[in-house]
């Protein structure tokens, strides 16, 4: 579910009803007025859950059944679109970005990671491995400062677009307790590295178990040490996703 280009809820689920609705449960404030994209055939199930439940703008899929289009039309002013089935992004790609007199031109952010590196004393479990990279993937489309917490492949927080990466993850942890949410035993991804301790004290204040983040901090040192104090287990990417 995606609000103002920010995911406000992502979720996997056993069904696409599942998974629509971990991922609104997690926001239902944000949800409000979203965009709601799958990645599997929109079923009727589905569509009807959501027209009954909330007031969307849009909602995208790859496909679309009969019954869930006759389902969205009952609902006034929602767009319907069916995206099909969208091609493995090529290696290289530019991006464009208008400035007064001309344009800018920078490669497309494409990949996830360079190298995925374990630097604390406490090694991530298989579980905590598995949200680390489910809340990675989505903190790449997080506009900076993004921090995304998350447990069982459900985001439960996100803190978007703030200054300083101490706030989004405070507004992310604020988040979760709007939702009713536990942040205990939750994971957290951030797009960037953290320049200081204050982010991993902050993420053990909360109950974070596990971090993944890029690293390349001129503190790192110091910004592991004070996970290894907390019992955090923490994962290096070796690559920012800053997103504006």
């Amino acid at each position: 579910i995606v609000k103002h280009a920010n995911p406000c809820g992502v979720a996997l689920g056993e069904n696409l009803k599942a998974a629509y609705e971990r991922a609104f449960s997690t926001d239902p404030e944000s949800a409000f007025g979203g965009i709601i994209a799958f990645n599997q055939a929109l079923d009727e199930e589905t569509a009807r859950a959501i027209v009954e439940r909330q007031f969307v703008e849009v909602i995208i899929a790859p496909s679309v059944s009969d019954g869930a289009m006759a389902a969205v039309r009952e609902k006034k002013n929602v767009r319907l679109l069916v995206c099909g089935e969208w091609k493995s992004e090529s290696i290289h790609r530019l991006e464009f970005k208008r400035v007064n007199g001309g344009l800018l031109v920078q490669d497309a952010d494409l990949k996830l990671s360079n190298e995925l590196r374990v630097v604390t004393k406490r090694a991530p479990t298989e579980e905590e491995m598995t949200d680390l990279l489910f809340t990675w993937r989505i903190a790449k489309f997080v506009k900076s400062n993004a921090i995304v917490y998350g447990r069982e492949r459900m985001t439960i927080g996100v803190g978007a677009g703030q200054m300083s990466r101490i706030n989004s993850a405070r507004i992310a942890g604020i988040k979760a307790e709007q939702a009713g949410l536990q942040v205990p035993g939750s994971v957290m991804a951030s797009d960037a590295f953290f320049p200081f301790r204050d982010g991993l004290d902050a993420a053990a204040e909360a109950g974070i178990r596990a971090v993944i983040q890029p690293g390349g901090s001129m503190r790192d040192e110091e910004v592991i040490a004070a996970a290894d104090e907390h019992g955090i287990a923490m994962v290096f990417t070796g690559m920012r996703h800053f997103r504006h």
